[in-house]
């Protein structure tokens, strides 16, 4: 099931850039710490008000954030 609802843009928090739930924790920060080599439950014990869901629509956002046609000029 899809988690992507978790992620909110608001012109008036963070920037614009999106974020979780409107909880000012951007979906970037959560992706640096999980390239970084924190497992889920270590982001979930640094950050009680984030959930299971928060990281899996992070990384169900990032992925489709990747998936774009690279266009070659010849």
């Amino acid at each position: 099931m899809s988690e992507i609802h978790r992620i909110t843009v608001d012109a008036e928090q963070c920037g614009g850039r999106p974020t979780l739930r409107n909880l000012r924790i951007r979906v970037k920060d959560v992706l640096d710490l999980l390239a970084a080599g924190a497992s889920p439950a270590e982001i979930l014990e640094d950050y009680p008000v984030l959930e299971m869901g928060d990281i899996q629509a992070t990384l169900e956002y990032a992925s489709r954030q990747s998936d774009h046609p690279v266009l070659r000029v010849a």
